[in-house]
């Protein structure tokens, strides 16, 4: 695991200099959209050339499932699973909040996860059964449950999934639940990780997006399920983190709408 660790650490630092670099002088005419919903840009591909390019120089046998581009060697028990940018929006106005998530399946368990926020100078890294860590130093869930919730919501490219959100956000608002959109998946799954915030849903999960994110949150005593109270999988269509104490209410609200 010290080996993953370390080159999983080495590729997300080598993206994140030349995408700190990009950030800084980034041109929003630049950017190219891969649906109504959904942009890329020439900076995602890049981090997605680095980050496999140097985990294929180590593990060259395992599977590569990344957003912009996958491989199709089925023969290894191991997949990583890549956003190179999670939050280009964020990424593409200067906002912060936007992170490398890089994630690692053993057969069907994510088994270790990083999320490297550059700009924010916040390493998560989680180990199946060991914890969940921010800058190396042990996180927890919060133990909120009622006045002070703050909930957060994503949603995936779909027609179906964009109305399931917005009115999950309206149901949130009416129960008097303070509720936000950050931008960024798998820093609002690190954000429930660290405390900071007490849940987050998604209709329409994307696995990149969210996989090194998940385990982040099981480790520091959350709790990781579809919408139907089942344990989340990389194939889930939907997904709801949270810190467990609201993790009911959530799913009644979800099922209501």
């Amino acid at each position: 695991m010290k080996k993953i660790e370390k080159i999983a650490l080495k590729a997300t630092k080598l993206a994140s200099q030349k995408l700190i670099k990009i950030y800084q002088n980034f041109d929003r005419g630049d950017i190219k959209m891969k649906s109504p919903h959904e942009i890329v840009s020439y900076a995602d591909l890049l981090s997605e050339k680095i980050i496999i390019s140097e985990i294929k120089k180590h593990f060259p046998n395992h599977h590569i499932l990344s957003e912009e581009q996958r491989d199709n060697n089925q023969k290894s028990d191991y997949t990583w699973i890549i956003d190179p940018i999670d939050g280009t929006t964020n990424f593409t106005m200067k906002n912060p909040l936007w992170a490398i998530s890089v994630g690692l399946l053993y057969k069907k368990d994510v088994v270790f996860g990083i999320v490297h926020a550059p700009i924010l100078n916040e390493t998560y890294i989680a180990y199946k059964n060991k914890g969940a860590f921010l800058n190396n130093k042990k996180i927890r869930v919060s133990k909120i449950k009622k006045d002070k919730v703050l909930n957060t919501f994503c949603h995936g490219s779909k027609k179906e999934d964009i109305k399931k959100a917005t009115k999950y956000y309206q149901k949130q608002k009416e129960n008097n639940f303070d509720c936000r959109q950050l931008g960024s998946a798998s820093i609002e799954l690190a954000y429930v990780a660290g405390g900071r915030i007490e849940s987050i849903t998604i209709p329409g999960a994307n696995s990149w997006d969210v996989a090194a994110g998940t385990l982040l949150v099981l480790e520091a005593g959350g709790k990781v399920t579809d919408f139907n109270n089942k344990k989340w999988m990389t194939k889930s269509k939907d997904m709801i983190a949270s810190n467990g104490l609201v993790h009911n209410q959530i799913i009644k609200t979800i099922k209501n709408i």
